[in-house]
């Protein structure tokens, strides 16, 4: 959408009318020491055009690799439509929808949002997302400590397969609320949580266990049990999912023999393109005893004086909605537009559709294991069952071969050593539909010239073909 800016003589004419020198006076309260002070290095201003033409250059430069590569982005088909009218203006600019009388179509479309994703993880109520997965998990921790008044814990168990990032996310949110993260190991052969040290915990007070679906490695989580352990241990469960996932697996709601008590995640999978990282969308969905204690804004369907349907906010728990200091989270407008993308793509999908996406992405996950295996140096690290990522073992560096293979255009994976150095060479890979039998085999060939060199031993023979 292009950006007019007021001309000199309308900035003017309003500096003019408030009887102001310049735009300067407007900030005079700032103190000097915290202005930005000299620009200059930022270069000159440009045309629309201009900037158009900057921004293609930089995005070129990015190339356009091959992507195996998951880790929490995955890079999905999107259908034209869905950013098409996404990016309408209606949708594009609408801010939050305080004047509901004004904004019927955004509230209804929130609306739809909440109930596919109800339907989509079996749970009693959604709200209107969040800003991401890491920090929607974060608020789901802080949810399920002031929900849960039996226990008089501050104490979550975390298990190390979740997400590195989304640990870290937590940690910075909660550890000056004296919230304590209590890890929970992963077992060496399966990948899975280890049910034996869980098992240590049993009896203690923790406010709530993290439920990973898949976790980080890939790898299918025993959901039931570990619903199960939490239940008769006091504490609430909140599952992690992918959402695309659960449109072939078992839904958080249906874990165990009641569910968990909060589900949450990142939406990025529903229509978000990768885009250097983001923006995405968290969502979050509770039963409905909890929905008090949910953070952010719920959509709700009425009708008026007349019998006629409409759309308004309900349940606002924010700071700015007379709760001040007894709101249960800041968060305000969100990522609206990425949950309108997620709506439009949900629909356009339907159930059918995701689960043909996720089942391909199965398949394809396969069929790479299967190319990269068969060159005789290769070996899955975990034996646990899999959605669409796994870990590999390699003969030698991950991030020597992902250098390696980025010089020819091929994403490799997820480098392992930085957050689990304990698994050696461990290389996480990734195959969603998007990506063609052609493309596995360029990524083998590669890596088959990758294996041959370093059987070759010499220093040289690498440095030539890198």
């Amino acid at each position: 959408m292009p950006f007019i800016p007021h001309t000199e003589e309308e900035t003017r004419e309003m500096l003019d009318a408030i009887d102001v020198d310049g735009i300067d006076a407007l900030f005079e309260e700032i103190p000097e020491n915290l202005r930005c002070g000299d620009l200059s290095s930022l270069g000159p201003g440009l045309w629309e055009q201009e900037v158009s033409q900057l921004m293609q250059e930089k995005a070129r430069a990015d190339g356009q690799p091959l992507c195996f590569i998951g880790a929490g982005a995955y890079d999905h088909h999107i259908p034209a439509a869905v950013w098409q009218l996404a990016t309408r203006g209606e949708y594009y600019t609408a801010y939050t929808p305080y004047q509901a009388e004004a904004s019927q179509g955004t509230l209804q479309l929130l609306y739809e949002y909440q109930s596919m994703m109800t339907e989509l993880m079996a749970m009693e109520v959604s709200n209107a997302s969040l800003y991401d997965g890491a920090s929607a998990l974060a608020e789901a921790v802080l949810m399920a400590v002031r929900a849960n008044r039996k226990s008089k814990s501050r104490r979550i168990l975390v298990p190390r397969g979740l997400h590195p990032h989304y640990r870290a996310t937590v940690h910075t949110l909660v550890k000056n609320q004296d919230i304590e993260l209590v890890e929970v190991a992963y077992d060496e052969k399966t990948g899975q949580t280890d049910l034996d040290d869980l098992a240590r915990h049993q009896g203690e007070d923790f406010a709530a266990l993290v439920i990973p679906q898949p976790n980080f490695f890939g790898v299918l989580e025993p959901v039931d049990e570990m619903t199960t352990f939490a239940r008769a241990n006091g504490m609430l469960a909140i599952g992690l999912v992918n959402p695309l996932a659960m449109a072939v697996l078992q839904p958080p709601g249906e874990w165990g023999d009641e569910g968990v008590d909060i589900a949450c995640g990142d939406g990025q999978p529903l229509g978000a393109p990768l885009s250097s990282g983001g923006p995405y969308f968290g969502f979050m969905c509770c039963t409905r005893k909890l929905v008090r204690q949910m953070p952010g804004r719920i959509i709700g369907r009425t009708v008026d004086l007349d019998g006629k349907e409409g759309f308004a906010l309900t349940l606002q728990a924010r700071e700015q909605h007379i709760r001040r200091s007894k709101a249960t989270s800041n968060i305000c407008t969100n990522q609206g537009l990425m949950v309108t993308a997620a709506t439009i793509h949900m629909s356009l999908l339907g159930a059918d559709g995701l689960a043909r996406v996720a089942a391909k992405c199965h398949e394809n996950l396969n069929l790479l294991v299967e190319k990269l295996t068969g060159l005789g140096e290769i070996e899955p690290l975990f034996s646990g069952p899999v959605f669409h990522e796994q870990v590999l073992r390699l003969p030698l560096e991950a991030r020597r071969v992902l250098r390696t293979l980025a010089a020819h255009n091929v994403l490799g994976g997820y480098d392992l050593s930085r957050h689990y150095p304990e698994l050696g060479n461990a290389l996480l890979v990734c195959a969603t539909e998007n990506r063609g039998e052609g493309d596995m085999d360029k990524y083998r060939l590669k890596m088959e010239q990758v294996l041959a060199a370093r059987r070759q031993g010499a220093c040289a023979t690498m440095a030539k073909f890198d």
